[in-house]
């Protein structure tokens, strides 16, 4: 346990919890992402000489260099990392305190805010949702689509209640469950010379250009499908990347290329021939959806409620439950060839 936390009256970590300015790890904070003492001050609304003095006061009554700075470097050092963490613990206990004292009797109120990537698609989340906006109608809900990347950064800084998203690198102190797995297809659009053939074979692909997600590389969190195309040399021109599902599934309807996307999710589209399942139809790539957690956030009634349900889902359904797209081949994802 901190210090800090365990200090007797009168002592030095007493004092030390007595006297600090808690301005000055707001200060700290801002100063830290801005990269800037400067831009600091800028978007504190004050001059700069107060910003580099409240960060020399907390220095001095920390005892210890928190930022490398001079010859236009700034750098962290690792007291002020690990200051910088804990305050974005800090900060975001306080932004619940609100909540946490204005609840009454037995009603559950307070937001959830949930950060995932933009293809996101399963019924297990939106049960959750439905149930819970049953059992507590109190509730408020903020969704924001982020890259996976930003998706675990902001589940790191306590920005979110919780994060959904493609994981390539698992960050430590945050945890990882599988939500779902999911299956990607090729496909292409009414435009494109090669909607609605059935005929076609891989070779076929190799002279078309491509768009995709920015993901979809060798060492990202795509690898699966990055792979894929490298099994069968289709290592093409990429002339289209987005981040959103909504915009490379645009590009590919638009007929600027073919490319990816999660089988599950464009089932409508097949239906509608607005797209059109290209090859390989028998070794779709595999992608994980995770959902991650910080267990060092502090969660109220609301978040703990949303987050039990999806957590029950995962520990009771087995993982063959929650995979989509799987088995979608040419006959089945396809529509007949119109007459």
């Amino acid at each position: 346990m901190d210090n800090a936390l365990t200090s007797r009256p009168g002592s030095a970590d007493d004092k030390f919890v007595t006297n600090l300015d808690w301005n000055l790890l707001r200060t700290f904070v801002v100063i830290v992402e801005e990269e800037s003492i400067t831009r600091a001050a800028s978007r504190l609304l004050r001059r700069q000489p107060a910003i580099s003095l409240a960060l020399q006061r907390l220095e001095a009554d920390l005892g210890m260099r928190l930022i490398e700075r001079g010859g236009g470097s700034f750098r962290l050092t690792a007291a002020g990392r690990e200051l910088y963490a804990r305050c974005t613990d800090i900060y975001g206990d306080i932004s619940r305190l609100k909540e946490a004292t204005s609840t009454a009797g037995q009603e559950v109120s307070g937001r959830v805010t949930i950060h995932l990537a933009s293809h996101v698609t399963t019924p297990i989340l939106d049960r959750a949702l439905t149930e819970l906006y049953r059992r507590h109608p109190g509730i408020t809900y903020q969704m924001r689509i982020r890259s996976s990347a930003e998706v675990v950064e902001d589940v790191r800084d306590q920005k979110a209640t919780l994060g959904i998203c493609l994981v390539n690198r698992k960050l430590p102190r945050l945890d990882y469950q599988v939500l779902y797995r999911e299956y990607f297809g090729f496909f292409c659009g009414p435009p494109h010379p090669l909607f609605g053939r059935h005929d076609l074979q891989v070779q076929d692909l190799r002279n078309c250009d491509v768009v995709s997600f920015e993901t979809d590389d060798l060492r990202d969190a795509l690898r699966p499908v990055a792979l894929l195309r490298q099994q069968h040399l289709l290592d093409l021109r990429v002339v289209g990347q987005s981040m959103q599902l909504e915009e490379v599934r645009r590009m590919i309807l638009c007929g600027l290329g073919i490319g990816p996307l999660p089988i599950h999710v464009v089932e409508r589209d097949l239906r509608d021939a607005l797209l059109w399942r290209l090859p390989p139809y028998s070794d779709a790539p595999a992608v994980d959806i995770h959902l991650v957690t910080n267990p060092r956030r502090r969660l109220s009634r609301a978040e703990a409620l949303i987050l039990e349900m999806l957590q029950a889902a995962i520990s009771e359904m087995p993982l063959r439950e929650r995979t989509y797209g799987l088995g979608g081949q040419e006959g089945i994802a396809n529509l007949p060839e119109r007459r």
